[in-house]
């Protein structure tokens, strides 16, 4: 079956779960994991599925799941209410929940058991195969607690709730064993695992859940995904000094300005974000691979000024965050909606334009500066990717620090055989 996935890492992982499912085995037609993040998103997956249509034949089937096709996980009821311009094609379409029915498995205390006796393995009676596709995304917990302004995806996904360590940990030595190297843990808000009626951020166990697995896996990379800034507290930058936790930090910082911020519903200002990118910048690991932080902001968001937008500017320029993920404030007007589209005071055309170009080219020149740091360096990279071209092999991966590495720009020094597909080289 072939599939489309937009955006985020959650849907690639529930992706590979459909793709597998007793569901989906022995159908055919295309699987499209949506998404609602902006309008600009939706309007992408709804032309993607309207020009797939004339693709299909036969029996064939669009099988959408993602963001814009359920509400609190299953299949949304009123689909074409919300997507009218697919109705004429419903005969055409399925609509599916968040995750095939054999992972739907109501988490209380009972049910946890129950999961736990399902999950358990076996590990001698695995075989061991090498596989090229070494990394895995990792889910930890589920939906969120922040009700931030900008954000269709808390009323798509609902509350909060984490998966238990023990689970965790059994699906990491499970993948461990059949040669994987590399997890990336993964989801909405991920650093507030633990929580669950609350979102109160003293109570998040993120450094508790990282500190279990560092104990009870020996898988040698550990990759974070997205952090909400406020969870990050001094336990856990102790703990992303370990060689094993991969020096490369994702902050979904949205804006630089300490207005702006409370207007979005954020749980953190300027202050804040400031000491904790330079926490992070300085963390003094154990492997002396420089760090690198990635950032989420929002450009223009309702009220914004210029002073707000600089000080956003310079928190990028001034932290060196090492690559930025810019989004123009995205007011949900098409479909679902939210909160900040109904503000007042939204951004005129032309300074939302001025400020995406101007945020862009500072951030393409902090990450610039970023890799020539790192040229010369010694690296470690797991292939993720290889193909046959022009008679020759090419490869790609990535370094420890996320800067991507290939055979034309990586001089291998040595190729570690216990380890599979990593290879030591010097980045040039």
């Amino acid at each position: 079956m072939k599939f489309k996935i937009f955006w985020c890492k959650v849907n690639k992982y529930y992706t590979d779960e459909w793709l597998k499912s007793e569901y989906l085995k022995d159908k055919d037609g295309i699987f499209v994991a949506s998404c609602v993040v902006t309008d600009k998103a939706k309007r992408k997956w709804i032309k993607f599925v309207k020009d797939s249509i004339e693709e299909l034949s036969g029996d064939d089937k669009i099988f959408i799941s993602g963001c814009g096709a359920f509400k609190k996980w299953e299949a949304q009821e009123d689909f074409y209410d919300i997507y009218p311009e697919l109705k004429e094609f419903e005969w055409k379409i399925v609509i599916l929940g968040e995750k095939p029915e054999e992972l739907q498995i109501e988490i209380d205390n009972q049910t946890k058991k129950e999961w736990k006796k399902q999950k358990k393995l076996d590990l001698s009676k695995l075989p061991k195969i090498p596989q090229i596709y070494t990394k895995k995304f990792l889910l930890i917990q589920w939906w969120c607690n922040s009700f931030c302004t900008f954000c269709l995806t808390v009323q798509k996904r609902w509350r909060h709730y984490y998966r238990d360590k023990d689970d965790i940990v059994s699906e990491i030595t499970e993948f461990e064993f059949g040669w994987g190297k590399e997890v990336v843990l993964t989801w909405v808000n991920l650093s507030a695992w633990w929580l669950k009626d609350t979102n109160d951020v003293w109570q998040s166990r993120f450094a508790e859940l990282l500190e279990y697995i560092l104990e009870k896996t020996t898988i040698p990379r550990i990759r974070i995904s997205s952090l909400w800034p406020e969870f990050i507290d001094e336990k856990c930058l102790e703990i992303f000094k370990n060689k094993r936790i991969y020096p490369h930090f994702h902050y979904s910082v949205q804006s630089g300005s300490s207005s702006v911020l409370k207007d979005m519903r954020r749980h953190y200002d300027w202050k804040y974000m400031r000491d904790l990118l330079e926490k992070t910048k300085n963390l003094q690991r154990e492997d002396w691979v420089e760090v690198s932080i990635w950032a989420d902001i929002i450009v223009w968001f309702p009220g914004e000024t210029e002073k707000d937008f600089l000080e956003t500017y310079n928190l990028v320029k001034d932290w060196l965050i090492t690559k930025v993920h810019a989004f123009p404030f995205s007011p949900h007007k098409f479909w679902e909606s939210v909160p900040a589209g109904n503000f007042e005071n939204q951004v005129w055309d032309k300074e939302k334009k001025e400020r995406m170009w101007e945020l862009e080219a500072i951030a393409d020149s902090v990450r610039d500066d970023f890799i020539d740091r790192n040229i010369w360096k010694r690296f470690e990279v797991l292939i993720e990717v290889v193909k046959e071209e022009d008679w020759k092999t090419r490869w790609k991966g990535w370094t420890e620090n996320y800067i991507e590495a290939d055979d034309k720009t990586f001089d291998i020094l040595e190729w570690e055989i216990a380890k599979n597909n990593i290879v030591i080289g010097i980045l040039k």
